[in-house]
């Protein structure tokens, strides 16, 4: 039996990294060409094309945040394995039709429905979260945070690239045929053990109340939120920083576009070793930790005068934010029961989704009002307390402590 249930969480890992990786790369891929899709689709004015793309990629956050927390819940009660059936069907679906719209409400209205119904990632962390062996879920929630990383960074790359080859429309229907696969793989591949759905008489109640001590819980669904917030917040700017940084007559998009990249790239990278790691110092020393040091990473980017400067603390930044969400997760997981995982990793879903939002809202308007050299400094004191905050609660970094 102990063999078995070792080919089933390696093998439910190694398909939720394929799922997580298409669905995410299903749903960025649209970001290269939006302008161009919103334009298609009949709307007009640089100011309205703008605004209509925002709205349609946000659709997307807004939904996965809002349900998050009820996909997590129905998976405690009915199983992890049939919410990412239930999800990898409904991307495929929505994102098929995304190529048939005809025009931009249709087009927003399929967004949303796909951030509503969709979610695959974040039940992939659930399914992975309370199969894996707790001794080794830091190491396989790295696992999976690479795959997310890659299909957010494969996304745009094939966004950009697919269109000119095989039209604008038949790109999403292409895309809804990997995910597809990704439906097969998951109905087919996946063991969910019995006990993973519920230890004991399942809770009527909040999932609030089964929790004996919230406060490590409190602790890493703001810790999340202040991870994306450290993440996003120099997204409204980072383009015209880098123009204010750059040299004269240097491509200002290509050279944005490694700052942002070289981040994610680095996360993918570590992930899985800095997973190694939470599992043998324990996730509450590599949230500190790596809290710490991306607050220390963020001082130094006020003050770079060239580009590669820039880069290269975005690329260590990435290292050290590696570890905070497998940590976060692994943390979470330790200090709630089973029967009651998914909803509250739901949670941490939606904390992340509003640090996603939140970030580039206070990275812009600290941005305009204040300066942007500001953004780097407040968003380092936010991470700084938020590392504070977690060094002063006693929260169980051994595995035998776990509920």
């Amino acid at each position: 039996m102990a063999i078995m249930e070792s080919l089933h969480w390696r093998r439910n890992l190694y398909v939720c990294l394929f799922g997580s990786f298409t669905t995410i790369a299903g749903l960025s891929l649209i970001l290269p060409f939006l302008p161009l899709y919103v334009e298609h689709l009949g709307v007009a004015g640089r100011a309205a094309i703008v605004q209509w793309s925002g709205i349609a990629y946000g659709a997307t956050f807004f939904g996965a945040g809002a349900t998050a927390p009820l996909w997590g819940k129905f998976a405690d009660r009915y199983g992890r394995k049939v919410i990412l059936i239930r999800a990898s069907l409904a991307m495929t679906v929505a994102i098929a039709l995304t190529g048939l719209v005809q025009d931009v409400y249709q087009l927003v209205a399929l967004r949303l429905l796909a951030g509503l119904l969709g979610g695959y990632a974040s039940g992939s962390i659930v399914l992975v979260a309370t199969q894996t062996p707790k001794s080794r879920s830091g190491w396989a929630l790295g696992i999976l945070s690479t795959g997310m990383l890659a299909g957010s960074l494969a996304g745009p790359l094939i966004g950009g690239a697919l269109p000119g080859l095989i039209g604008l429309r038949q790109t999403f229907l292409a895309a809804a045929g990997v995910i597809f696969l990704t439906f097969i793989a998951t109905a087919t591949l996946i063991r969910e053990e019995p006990r993973a759905r519920a230890a004991g008489p399942h809770p009527t109640g909040s999932p609030w109340r089964q929790i004996p001590d919230r406060r490590p819980v409190y602790a890493m669904l703001l810790t999340a939120c202040m991870l994306m917030v450290a993440n996003m917040s120099i997204e409204p700017i980072i383009t015209v920083y880098v123009g204010q940084i750059a040299a004269p007559g240097s491509d200002v998009a290509f050279l944005s576009g490694l700052v942002m990249a070289g981040g994610a790239l680095a996360s993918m990278l570590a992930a899985p070793r800095v997973g190694r790691l939470t599992d043998r110092l324990g996730p509450r020393t590599v949230v500190i930790a790596c809290l710490a040091a991306t607050g220390l990473l963020m001082i130094p980017q006020a003050f770079v005068t060239h580009t590669w400067q820039l880069v290269a603390l975005r690329f260590f930044m990435g290292l050290t934010l590696a570890g905070l969400l497998p940590a976060i997760t692994t943390l979470i997981r330790h200090a709630v029961p089973d029967r009651v995982a998914g909803a509250i990793l739901g949670y941490s879903t939606s904390a992340q989704f509003a640090g996603q939002v939140a970030g580039p809202l206070l990275g812009g308007f600290i941005g305009g009002h204040v300066g942007m050299r500001a953004v780097f400094f407040v968003t380092a004191i936010l991470l700084f307390a938020s590392a504070a905050l977690n060094a002063r609660l006693k929260i169980y970094s051994d595995p035998a402590h776990a509920v």
